[in-house]
């Protein structure tokens, strides 16, 4: 069965902004890194339940270039959690046939981190189940302006004419120049906005806002949300007859 045969109407690639885990954590009178340990899980059921919905991509907010201004302490905690977590994940990973990327400013992050994401990107480059992004020390405004960069200096040594630069051209140089654009773009715990979070790429993806936190994200409501974005009219712009 292929996956148009489960879901023909449902979401390709789902991008997921996974936020609440530290009011989750404070509704439970935990520490805020309690609620993102309680959140990395979800991720693992995450991937495993995109098969089932036809889910071929899916896109993962871990750490934004905002989230540097929290706390020392909760910062160093989330490096830590990501470290363990590939070292913890990867060979399940790439049992289920998971392709991983990571997309943003690593050059940032501390070595360790750096070696362990490269490590898990050439483990598993040649599945293709699911591919799983992650963006981590990611901003999309920050992702536009190193791809602006990058394309400045192909004009500066003359490699690209100003005339050629279009939109197409302009998306070569973003982090997600493989990935298809996100279809349906998810964030939980109830905030509506959307945080600098694949600004370019999400021009016409649907969006959903809900209540639920990241921690209590089941397969059951990934399955929820994904059902509705199947009743939806995409027009993308065009008005039908």
């Amino acid at each position: 069965m292929s996956v148009e045969d489960i879901n023909p109407n449902g979401p390709k690639h789902v991008a997921i902004i996974m936020d609440g885990n530290g009011r989750w954590a404070t509704q439970r009178n935990r520490p805020r890194l309690f609620g993102h340990q309680a959140g990395a899980k979800r991720v693992r059921q995450a991937v495993e339940t995109c098969p089932q919905l036809g889910v071929k991509y899916l896109t993962m907010f871990a750490f934004s270039t905002e989230n540097w201004k929290r706390t020392q302490s909760e910062v160093s905690g989330l490096m830590a959690l990501f470290r363990r977590y590939i070292q913890r994940e990867a060979n399940y990973l790439h049992r289920l046939g998971t392709r991983v990327r990571f997309i943003g400013d690593r050059e940032k992050l501390d070595k360790k981190l750096q070696a362990l994401m490269d490590y898990l990107e050439k483990l598993t480059e040649n599945n293709d189940v699911t591919h799983l992004t992650i963006a981590l020390n990611y901003g999309a405004r920050d992702e536009v302006t190193r791809a602006t960069q990058r394309l400045a200096v192909e004009i500066a040594e003359k490699r690209l004419r100003p005339d050629q630069v279009n939109s197409e051209v302009l998306a070569s140089f973003l982090d997600t120049y493989v990935l298809p654009d996100p279809d349906l773009v998810i964030r939980t715990s109830g905030e509506a906005r959307i945080s600098n979070f694949l600004l370019w790429q999400s021009a016409y993806a649907e969006y959903e806002f809900i209540d639920t936190h990241w921690p209590d994200f089941t397969p059951e409501v990934f399955t929820s949300v994904v059902a509705r974005y199947g009743n939806r009219d995409r027009r993308f712009g065009a008005v039908k007859a």
